[in-house]
C-alpha cells in the first residue's frame, strides 16, 4: 500500500513542472509581455526549464533561443526589480 502511494506521488510530481521566470511564458517575456502558464508546454535549455503558453510560442522561441533568452531575461529583470 505504501509503495503504491509513493509511486503515485512520484507520478503526480512528474506533471508539476516549475520553470524559470516563475512559470511565465519565456517567448512572451522575449516580446515584453507577461503571460502566466501552467508550464505544461516547456523546454529544457542548458539545464533549466522554461515555460511557454503554447506549442507555437515554444517553436517561435526555439528559432533563436539564445537571443530570445537574453531578451526574456532583460525584460523579466527590469519588470521584477527588488
Amino acid at each position: 500500500m505504501l509503495a503504491g502511494a509513493f509511486a503515485l506521488g512520484l507520478a503526480t510530481a512528474a506533471f508539476a513542472v516549475t520553470g524559470e521566470f516563475n512559470n511565465t511564458c519565456t517567448e512572451g517575456l522575449a516580446n515584453s509581455k507577461e503571460v502566466k502558464t501552467d508550464c505544461s508546454v516547456n523546454a529544457n535549455i542548458k539545464g533549466k526549464t522554461y515555460c511557454f503558453s503554447n506549442e507555437q510560442a515554444k517553436a517561435e522561441f526555439l528559432k533563436t533561443p539564445d537571443a530570445n533568452l537574453a531578451k526574456a531575461q532583460a525584460f523579466y529583470s527590469k519588470s521584477h526589480q527588488g
